[in-house]
């Protein structure tokens, strides 16, 4: 298919290690994966997709004419494999699901999805498929992003250059906005991860976003509570001013936010839409993961080249902790705290940990008794412990491990049944805990879990400090 790359199209402008930063490494192919989710056997608590709603809350029936009239509708629209996926999210409840924001149901926000119009260059059918595919199985959430192809790299390549207003015959400036424009290695792990947990745990709050971002408006608005920001409405405000994020008060204790994706975001979907290759991000992941990372980055994040910038961060690529911690808030709407596990130097060195692994066990096993899985940062460390990496994951429940007659002992471990979307691997993974735990240098976890445990930090005061070292390191 040959199509363009229309600059009209960008229309839409919205306007600690001490701080890890969570970068990601794309990994080699492996053509042996499925796109069928694996789950494991003797799970104690494998998380189901929708914790908040027991088995008999779930609704698995169409009720009424609006129901039925709104479910046919979408069966026009799809293809054999995605009518067969959307009877069966109907039979798992899925489908009914109406844990979102505004009280819709995935069945409203799909049926808007395909018969209202979508954004430029995006398609109906392209999108209700994403988010369909995605709902049935979270686990096909990835950030690789995709390559560009021939017949587009000159009309990138020129915005890019446009936006940093380089002259297009100069042969070094464009060298620079090839090497930008081609992204190897994503840096979008937290908010893909986020996206993951979205669809995974809030499944109708998930199709109300994308059906808002891959509108004409390309915006969708939440309404939140501040307390579950900071204790003070006063430092949730400047928290929400902080990070730049568009918000209208409504009473002393909600606000209503948008999140958009940034003005780029729609080049690389409509790119994904027509020219999406195995492995490769869809629309809908591009268009959720650049949402997150400019709730994240202030505002700043560029999908052209995943990089971004902001008042938090020094480094261009990915989240840090605290910039993590504030969009899963605001996002799920909960009341979200970042526990910090790893002592780190000040060369980035790992030294020890500021609780023990029980401890840490604990905390994430009692979050995901409750239905919450588990974002977790991990560090990668040198021979030395200094730190060369970081990336995230999302825990979403552990099992015990096998008998072992000859060590005893092992009865007692646990092994973690963990998704990472950089893996290639569109089904869960395994990690026993003598593996994961001594990796992870922080995870967020609900506020009263913690809190006998630590002293707790709020956000708004965590991000004073680290703006203030920011610019102390700075001069």
């Amino acid at each position: 298919m040959v199509y363009s790359i229309n600059p009209d199209f960008r229309q839409y402008n919205y306007n600690t290690i001490r701080n890890v930063k969570t970068d990601c490494v794309t990994k080699k192919e492996d053509t042996s994966v499925s796109r069928t989710p694996s789950f494991t056997s003797n799970p104690i608590n494998y998380v189901p997709f929708n914790a908040a709603l027991t088995s008999s809350q779930l609704r698995t029936r169409l009720e009424g004419k609006d129901e039925k009239n709104k479910y046919n509708e979408i069966l026009q629209h799809l293809d054999k494999s995605s009518k067969k996926l959307l009877k069966l999210m109907l039979k798992q409840g899925t489908l009914l699901n109406a844990n979102s924001n505004d009280n819709s149901t995935v069945l409203d926000n799909l049926y808007k999805i395909a018969t209202t119009p979508r954004a430029n260059g995006l398609s109906n059918s392209g999108i209700l498929k994403d988010t369909i595919n995605t709902l049935y199985s979270p686990f096909n959430i990835t950030q690789r992003f995709g390559n560009l192809p021939k017949n587009v790299y000159e009309g990138v390549r020129e915005i890019y250059m446009d936006d940093h207003a380089m002259r297009k015959t100069n042969l070094l400036k464009r060298k620079i906005a090839d090497m930008e424009i081609n992204v190897d290695h994503s840096g979008t792990c937290v908010a893909s991860s986020i996206e993951f947990n979205l669809a995974k745990q809030m499944p109708a709050e998930f199709a109300r976003f994308v059906e808002g971002i891959s509108s004409p408006k390309m915006a969708v608005e939440k309404e939140i509570k501040l307390s579950n920001l900071a204790d003070n409405t006063l430092d949730a405000i400047w928290l929400l001013n902080a990070f730049e994020i568009p918000f209208e008060m409504k009473d002393f204790n909600k606000a209503k936010l948008t999140f958009a994706p940034d003005k780029n975001a729609i080049i690389r979907a409509q790119i994904q839409t027509n020219d999406k290759d195995p492995y490769e991000r869809s629309a809908t992941d591009v268009l959720m993961q650049s949402t997150f990372m400019q709730v994240g980055s202030q505002q700043s994040y560029d999908s052209l080249t995943d990089k971004r910038a902001g008042k938090f961060n020094q480094n261009d690529k990915g989240l840090i902790e605290f910039e993590k911690t504030f969009t899963e808030s605001v996002v799920e709407d909960k009341n979200k705290i970042s526990i910090t596990y790893q002592t780190v130097d000040d060369d980035e060195r790992v030294v020890g940990y500021e609780t023990d692994l029980n401890t840490m066990k604990r905390q994430i096993t009692t979050s995901l008794d409750r239905g919450e899985n588990v974002i977790i940062g991990y560090t990668q460390l040198d021979q030395n412990n200094y730190i060369i990496n970081g990336h995230e994951i999302t825990i979403i429940g552990y099992k015990k491990a096998p008998k072992d007659s000859k060590n005893p002992s092992v009865q007692d471990k646990l092994i973690f049944i963990c998704n990472d979307t950089d893996d290639d691997l569109f089904e869960p993974i395994e990690y026993d805990e003598d593996y994961l735990l001594p990796k992870i240098h922080h995870a967020a976890l609900p506020h009263d879990i913690v809190e006998n445990d630590v002293q707790l930090t709020e956000n708004w005061i965590e991000g004073l400090n680290s703006y203030k070292q920011m610019k102390k390191d700075a001069a």
